[in-house]
């Protein structure tokens, strides 16, 4: 493949990526002429399962071509293709059972404890420093037991998570359209869950999105919270689609105010395109966000 053949695989908006890159040849250089240049004051990311329409290395050389350089949830296995192509892994994931069992139930502590020890040394191990976890489903279960269940199992991984410098970060979800009777629903337990592990290494995932639709007020939350909120994630609302002018969230205004706070981590696109050009319209939010 030449140049010209090459660059034309890359443009914006085109699918045709070849099926199996070879990184050992000169194209690789290619994969880094960036499409324009972002400003730094936000590091951008996008979630793996958002765009599972590309395959991982078409996915690695749109990330690439953009003009970023990181994916979020990425299980351990991917690892050593993040490496290959110079892209770091924001928020890791494969440790939880499912979205449903989680750290408010003992019956599933012993399964996840052993998972998330061996992770944080996955993570740590590969260099990269985040990893999800999730709260589960209430089952009835009343939020005071769950948040003392979560305490409880949390406090059997801390440690060494803090002694290999990896942070655990649980997702905020809503329970009102996306994930029914899930646990962590609101920032005001995430929160209270922070205080009482009391751990610089426990953290919220502070998806927009889901907190949008859960109790809304998000510049004022994450300026009045942002200690407690250690990655983002974006989508439009309603739907969950592109972060354009068809949704109610102003990200720009948003992605200011958590610039403003003095955040240094990650914010990841986690919305479905509905585009034909799905290639351009993460680029599109890339550049919403990029304030």
């Amino acid at each position: 493949m030449n140049r010209r053949e090459v660059i034309k695989n890359l443009t914006l908006g085109s699918l045709a990526f070849p099926t199996l890159i070879d990184l050992s040849s000169n194209n690789l250089n290619l994969i880094n002429e960036k499409s324009y240049n972002l400003k730094g004051n936000i590091n951008h990311s996008v979630c793996r399962w958002t765009y599972e329409h590309l395959s991982i290395d078409q996915l690695y050389l749109l990330v690439k071509k953009i003009g970023f350089s990181a994916i979020d949830l990425v299980e351990p296995k991917d690892f050593s293709i993040l490496k290959k192509y110079n892209i770091y892994s924001s928020m890791c994931t494969g440790a939880h059972i499912s979205l449903a069992e989680g750290w408010n139930n003992h019956k599933y502590h012993e399964v996840l404890i052993s998972n998330y020890l061996k992770h944080i040394d996955l993570v740590a191990d590969a260099g990269y420093k985040n990893l999800i976890c999730f709260s589960g489903n209430r089952n009835g279960m009343s939020n005071e037991e769950g948040l003392r269940n979560c305490v409880f199992g949390l406090k059997q991984i801390i440690a060494k998570a803090e002694k290999r410098g990896v942070i655990i970060q649980m997702e905020l979800f809503n329970s009102k359209v996306n994930h029914p009777d899930y646990m962590a629903d609101s920032s005001n337990w995430g929160i209270s869950l922070c205080k009482q592990l009391g751990s610089e290494n426990f953290k919220l995932l502070y998806d927009i999105y889901h907190m949008q639709i859960m109790e809304g007020d998000i510049i004022s939350t994450i300026k009045n919270n942002h200690q407690y909120f250690g990655h983002y994630h974006t989508a439009g609302v309603p739907g969950r689609h592109e972060i354009d002018d068809s949704q109610e969230l102003n990200y720009a205004a948003i992605m200011k105010a958590i610039v403003a706070t003095g955040y240094k981590g990650y914010v990841a696109q986690e919305f479905m395109p509905l585009s034909k050009n799905k290639d351009k319209a993460l680029e599109i939010a890339i550049k919403i966000c990029d304030v």
